[in-house]
């Protein structure tokens, strides 16, 4: 049986224990609040913790990372200082890893490494490539394979190297393959985009042993499409 936070929206949550909360973040919600006041992931956990554990006054929960609004997928959160502060230390060091899955328009090509270098707008939030040594720019590097083709569309797995804002969605539409759905860096006009967070590995802070978490997406389209959706 699925275990989940009770909250509104509900959260799936995949692995907990005094260190550590991983969940399914679901799509078109929040990592954390933002001046639109809707509920976000950061908050709703808080919530859940507050609930099971009956605590009084406020709750810490360490946010480790983010995902984009529109994307959906394994997401997680440190419930304590010294396990966030650890596994920060994994995420700066480059050992914690990062699998997506995507839709992209198009044929790509069936395997690839892609490097930028990403600027970001603060004001727009809207994040563009730019030539090396340009101020702020940052240089951001990926691999992906193709999984399966059909009707113009790629299945894809993507392997961060680095973690940048909105990395994903914009180098592979730099590269000619923009996220189905993607209204802000491709041609969709979605509120939500055909990219996953599936798969996470990181150190537990105090077991020091390698944890992988995992969630499929919504079998919903256009991941329907394809055959070869990565199951359990």
């Amino acid at each position: 049986m699925m275990k989940s936070t009770g909250t509104n929206p509900d959260i799936e949550i995949l692995f907990e224990d005094n260190h550590l909360l991983v969940v399914n973040k679901p799509k078109g919600v929040l990592s954390q609040e933002d001046h639109t006041k809707e509920p976000d992931l950061l908050n709703l956990c808080k919530q859940y913790i507050k609930s099971s554990t009956n605590k009084p006054g406020n709750v810490f929960l360490g946010l480790l990372h983010r995902l984009d609004k529109p994307v959906s997928g394994v997401m997680a959160f440190g419930k304590t200082s010294k396990a966030a502060s650890r596994i920060n230390e994994q995420i700066r060091k480059r050992t914690l890893k990062k699998t997506y899955l995507a839709v992209v328009e198009g044929k790509i090509p069936q395997n690839g490494y892609l490097t930028h270098h990403l600027l970001k707008d603060e004001k727009t939030n809207v994040v563009k490539t730019v030539k090396k040594g340009v101020r702020g720019a940052k240089e951001a590097q990926l691999t992906y394979v193709r999984l399966e083709a059909i009707e113009n569309l790629s299945l894809i797995q993507v392997n961060l190297i680095t973690g940048r804002a909105h990395q994903i969605r914009v180098q592979l539409q730099s590269h000619g393959f923009p996220i189905w759905g993607d209204r802000k860096y491709g041609t969709g006009n979605n509120a939500t985009i055909a990219l996953h967070a599936y798969e996470l590995t990181l150190v537990h802070p105090t077991l020091k042993k390698e944890l992988t978490f995992r969630a499929n997406p919504e079998r919903t389209e256009p991941w329907l499409k394809f055959s070869n959706i990565i199951e359990e």
